[in-house]
């Protein structure tokens, strides 16, 4: 991987990045600490991330985490300032803070970073006051990817992120728990992991069952993955209950840094706008996103989106009154009902465009 400029601009001693949620958003950022890294090897990069996506990211080569914990408020915000300045020592500051968040505890949190240098977003995706809280703006990119927008956060600095690598920290045991729940044999996976952190963007169980039956008929193995929470094992609990065909329930039996491997099986994951369907884009797996409440085009699987289910247009237009073009670049619609805009039909579409893409995967159908 390699910067723009063939003249790489002087390095900065030290960059902060405070980026504490969601996961898939943390995912987001890695590409940019890999062009970091590969512009400049020595930069020292300190990450203040949340707890949960520090889980998923721990023992990323090259960086120092300090997480950070909503529920403790401004005490914690005092301890956060407290422990940089042990860190940062005789330096005092950070070089550069990259203020990647924009939401209002993110931006009061980055008052207690030191910094030269604070860079943020530009103006039309500023809000909660994020422009008090810096002194340099990313170029102003309307229709961009999230993933693009955080990357462009190099380009202050005078970089340009030319390649998207992820290469997410995962570590041999996560591997071989993985491998160790289905045999290692020729027949598809098709992965469900059926729950975003916003339940409105969340599709029915009963559809999502419909659609995994129509791939175990098609000879694939069908495994459902998801957290710990009473809302995601109440809809593996009802998925299962409405599929004929067996499924493989993994719901709420791996970690955080299990789930990178999990996803890393599979040939294809069906999931909402979700944490699970960036990790699997990073691993390199397909997905069939479910898209309706929020723009695929935005936030969609970054390298491929051949295979998603787009009903973000008709949702603008039911629920806004006005089609999507219209709408301010990152508008969510998280009405109640929304995804029913989503049709099994739709779904089981995707997937054939998948198989059809991929001989490999289409086995002899089953009864």
């Amino acid at each position: 991987m390699s910067a723009a400029s063939s003249s790489a601009p002087s390095a900065p001693a030290s960059i902060c990045l405070l980026r504490l949620s969601a996961l898939g958003d943390a995912t987001h950022v890695v590409p940019l600490v890999r062009t970091l890294q590969s512009a400049w090897p020595q930069v020292r990069l300190t990450w203040v991330i949340g707890k949960g996506e520090h889980r998923l990211l721990a023992g990323l080569p090259g960086v120092e985490f300090i997480e950070y914990d909503k529920k403790t408020g401004l005490a914690g915000m005092r301890a956060l300032r407290g422990e940089l300045r042990l860190r940062l020592g005789a330096a005092q500051r950070f070089d550069v803070l990259l203020q990647l968040q924009v939401a209002a505890r993110a931006n009061l949190l980055s008052a207690f970073i030191p910094a030269r240098r604070r860079v943020g977003y530009d103006r039309s995706r500023s809000k909660d006051l994020h422009g008090v809280f810096i002194n340099e703006r990313i170029p102003d990119r309307p229709g961009i990817h999230v993933l693009d927008a955080i990357g462009s956060f190099c380009e202050p600095l005078g970089l340009r992120q030319e390649r998207v690598v992820w290469d997410l920290p995962v570590p041999d045991d996560a591997r071989e728990w993985a491998r160790a729940q289905w045999p290692q044999d020729d027949v598809p996976t098709l992965l469900v992991s059926p729950c975003s952190s916003h339940e409105l963007r969340n599709w029915p169980a009963d559809r999502l069952a419909a659609v995994a039956d129509h791939a175990a008929g098609r000879g694939w193995r069908v495994v459902l993955c998801g957290g710990r929470s009473e809302l995601e094992r109440a809809t593996g609990d009802a998925i299962l209950a409405s599929m004929t065909h067996p499924a493989l329930d993994l719901i709420g039996k791996d970690t955080l840094k299990q789930l990178p491997a999990l996803l890393e099986r599979g040939q294809l994951v069906m999931t909402p706008d979700s944490g699970p369907m960036h990790i699997a884009n990073a691993m390199g797996t397909k997905v069939l996103g479910l898209h309706a409440a929020s723009n695929p085009a935005r936030s969609g699987p970054y390298s491929d989106r051949r295979y998603c289910v787009d009903r973000y247009d008709d949702a603008a237009r039911k629920y806004l009154g006005k089609p999507a073009s219209e709408l301010r670049w990152g508008t969510k619609i998280e009405h109640a009902g929304v995804m029913d805009l989503i049709t099994v039909d739709d779904a089981i579409a995707a997937f054939e465009r998948y198989r059809a893409d991929h001989p490999h995967a289409s086995l002899q159908e089953t009864p």
